[in-house]
């Protein structure tokens, strides 16, 4: 029998001796022991990302009580109290006793055992003042406050302060750290009937499944297992993909019989909602940087009997000559900071740099140059990204608009009631600048609506722009 705890560990250790992406790793780890049984995956799961999540603040609390500060400690002991920590403050099924019991094994397994009383006394401490622990004064440091409590860098929360103020920024904080349910999209040649049948073997499996408010053919999964476990996921009836991803796609205003080109696709979600939508006289020609990314592509396309799309391998910043010119529709969810999905990739606020951003932010423009040479004179470009950072949205807007051949296309007006309510909650509080063009965007929040933080907007090509600008 596997020690679950040595699992998270060891995922904890590799996260910070390597780097890489928690959700690849955890991922991983999950397939490695799929001879688990399923409460010990769940374990493993919630602990390795609850653990990322919240480090930030376990660390604060390990400091207050450790005599040694967090950042001078072993990385195996560092990690072992931080997991530790977790279970004690979050997992109220877990006695804490059993979680210092735990860990003290667990240190002298590791060759620890001199550091077991240690490890033993700083979480005697936690579990003993985990009631009343010791948060910083939220009237005397509001911005100190929020990186404890939310578990969320200074850089990052400071931007988000300035840029909306306290209370939404505490209500984005406080979306991030919820637990969202699965969003599972019908694929849209389903009759409404079958979109209920749908949902009722969902919940014949053990989950529970809501209707979203934003759209009736995405189903929300709580308590699910995996998606691939479902009969109509591997039918190819059922796709994950989040309601900020489907809205986005379902605002290009895509027409059968279209050619739509998306031009960083994997995992392919957007392209396949495209095809669905184009319909068998249409076309989807995708594609991404590397053969890893198009692979998924490919298994996805797959899986969903999609017969009008064709995969390619390619450097969006450089143009395909046979399809200049040519796209009814162009999706370009382009690389970024990834800042309005930081409730499913733990730790990607721990990687962000100025050097970093400042690279993507330039990545963006030598995309978009060259990729909108596709779109036809009169044709769509729908610019996304997964992120709530001003430079990579509104100011890409503002350099599209001042460098390229498009036109702002208005967009509020076929916004879903619920949808356009969140917007506009957040246009009336953004403290930028504000445009002539800002009802051609929709910047979706995480708190301020059950989806995934998401920007998008659209754009209609110049009807006497030269294809090769």
């Amino acid at each position: 029998m596997e020690n679950v705890r040595e699992i998270v560990l060891d995922v904890l250790l590799t996260l910070e001796k390597d780097g890489g992406m928690s959700h690849r790793l955890i991922g991983n780890v999950l397939n490695k022991y799929d001879y688990l049984d399923a409460k010990d995956k769940r374990f493993i799961k919630r602990v390795a990302e609850g653990t990322l999540e919240r480090r930030i603040e376990l660390d604060y609390y390990l400091d207050y009580f450790s005599s040694l500060p967090v950042r001078k400690m072993k990385p195996l002991i560092r990690n072992l109290l931080r997991m530790s920590a977790y279970q004690i403050l979050y997992m109220d099924a877990v006695p804490d006793s059993a979680v210092c019991n735990e860990a003290c094994k667990l240190s002298e397994r590791r060759k620890f055992q001199n550091l077991k009383g240690f490890v033993n006394g700083v979480l005697r401490k936690v579990s003993r003042e985990k009631e009343a622990l010791p948060l910083p004064d939220r009237k005397k440091d509001f911005l100190l406050f929020l990186c404890v409590k939310y578990s969320m860098p200074e850089v990052i929360t400071k931007t988000w302060l300035s840029e909306y103020g306290e209370a939404l920024t505490e209500k984005i904080l406080q979306g991030l750290l919820e637990i969202h349910p699965v969003s599972l999209r019908v694929e849209e040649s389903l009759s409404g009937a079958e979109v209920i049948e749908v949902k009722e073997r969902i919940e014949k499996s053990g989950a529970k499944a809501e209707t979203s408010p934003y759209d009736a053919r995405i189903l929300l999964a709580r308590d699910l297992e995996g998606a691939e476990s479902l009969p109509d996921f591997c039918e190819g009836k059922l796709t994950v993909q989040d309601a900020s991803s489907v809205l986005a796609v379902k605002m290009a205003g895509i027409r059968k019989g279209d050619l739509v080109v998306d031009a960083c696709a994997s995992p392919g979600g957007k392209s396949i909602l495209a095809s669905e939508l184009t319909g068998e006289e249409g076309h989807v020609t995708c594609g991404d940087v590397s053969p890893q990314k198009t692979d998924k592509i490919h298994e996805n396309v797959t899986r969903m009997g999609r017969n009008n799309i064709e995969v390619r391998v390619w450097d969006a910043r450089e143009p395909e000559t046979d399809l200049i010119g040519k796209a009814d529709v162009l999706l370009l969810d382009v690389p970024c900071s990834g800042f309005g999905v930081m409730g499913k990739k733990r730790d990607v606020k721990y990687h962000v740099t100025e050097d970093g951003l400042s690279g993507l932010d330039e990545l963006q423009k030598e995309i978009l140059a060259g990729a909108t040479r596709y779109v036809k004179p009169g044709g769509i470009l729908l610019y996304s990204t997964c992120t709530i950072r001003s430079q990579e949205n509104r100011d890409a807007v503002r350099w599209i608009l001042e460098n390229l051949p498009f036109e702002p296309v208005p967009m509020e007006a076929e916004l879903p009631a619920a949808v356009l309510a969140g917007v506009l909650e957040e246009k009336k509080a953004y403290r930028g600048e504000k445009a002539s063009w800002e009802n051609c965007l929709a910047q979706i929040l995480p708190g301020v609506l059950e989806m995934d933080g998401f920007f998008f907007a659209k754009f209609r090509r110049k009807m006497n722009a030269d294809s090769g600008n």
